[in-house]
Formats: C-alpha cells, sequence, structure tokens
C-alpha cells in the first residue's frame, strides 16, 4: 500500500496519492489539480510508475520505433487503439507518428493536422508527466531531456 503524498497512474493519468479513506485512495491528477478520484487500493486500474532504468530503456529504443504506417482515413481509428492500450511503446508511436507527419506537412508549406496535434499533445501529456515525476524535472525540462536523450541514441 502507498502512503499519502506519493505518486501512482490511474490508467494513463499520472496521479498524487492526497488521502487514503479506508481502502480507497483518493487521486488528484498532477495535470488537473480540480479533479479527485477515489479508487480502491488494489483496483487494476493503478499502477506503480515506471523506474528511471525503464525510461533510459524506451528512450534508447525510440530511433528504431517505426511511425505508423496507415491510410489517412485509418489514421484517427489506430490512433485511438494507440492511446486506448496506453503501453508506453504505443505512445511513443503516437508521438513519433504525428510528429513526422506535421513536419512533413510544414515542410511541404500546409497547415498541421488538428487531428495529429491533438494526439501529439495528449500522448505527450501522459508520457511526460509520468517521466517528469520520476526523473524530478518539470514537463518542459523533460521533453527537452527526452529529445537530448533521443538525439544522443540517434
Amino acid at each position: 500500500m502507498k502512503n499519502i503524498g506519493e505518486y501512482i497512474v490511474c490508467r494513463k493519468e499520472t496521479c498524487k496519492i492526497i488521502d487514503i479513506q479506508d481502502d480507497y485512495y483518493v487521486l488528484e491528477p498532477i495535470n488537473d489539480k480540480t479533479l479527485k478520484m477515489k479508487v480502491p487500493v488494489n483496483s487494476k486500474i493503478l499502477r506503480d510508475l515506471i523506474k528511471k532504468e525503464d525510461i533510459d530503456y524506451y528512450l534508447k529504443k525510440i530511433p528504431s520505433v517505426t511511425a505508423i504506417k496507415s491510410s489517412d482515413r485509418m489514421m484517427e481509428n489506430t490512433y485511438k487503439e494507440l492511446m486506448q492500450s496506453g503501453t508506453y511503446e504505443d505512445l511513443i508511436k503516437v508521438i513519433k507518428t504525428t510528429y513526422l507527419r506535421n513536419e512533413k506537412r510544414k515542410n511541404n508549406n500546409k497547415k498541421i493536422s488538428d487531428k495529429d496535434d491533438s494526439y501529439f499533445t495528449q500522448a505527450e501529456k501522459y508520457l511526460y508527466s509520468e517521466f517528469s515525476v520520476v526523473l524530478g524535472f518539470s514537463f518542459e525540462q523533460t521533453k527537452e531531456y527526452v529529445i537530448n536523450m533521443v538525439s544522443k541514441y540517434n
């Protein structure tokens, strides 16, 4: 059992335990201080934060992660499936794919896709919020750290 003040992941949201009542954690997502959730301590939707060495493992894998190859019509369904799974690999795949698609549009003097941008932001939020707690960085510092590490492994 965790203690008040510790962090845990509920579905894909990184949360701080702000209270423990009976066999329930009272959680506050780090990205939304207005929301409070009461979740049984043994719930299957809770998991521990990633470990620092696992963050390094995933960062080393990023250059070899392949972008999604899908028709534009099927892309949103693919994004939804990957976001639903919420695995680190799938979030990285969404970030990498949406980034590359938007860069390609920018290089062709086209407007970036709102849909790609939305999924990019959402995947970054889930991934970097958890990483930032583990690394002890702000969200922006975490983003810079990831970019620097990926360029080092490229």
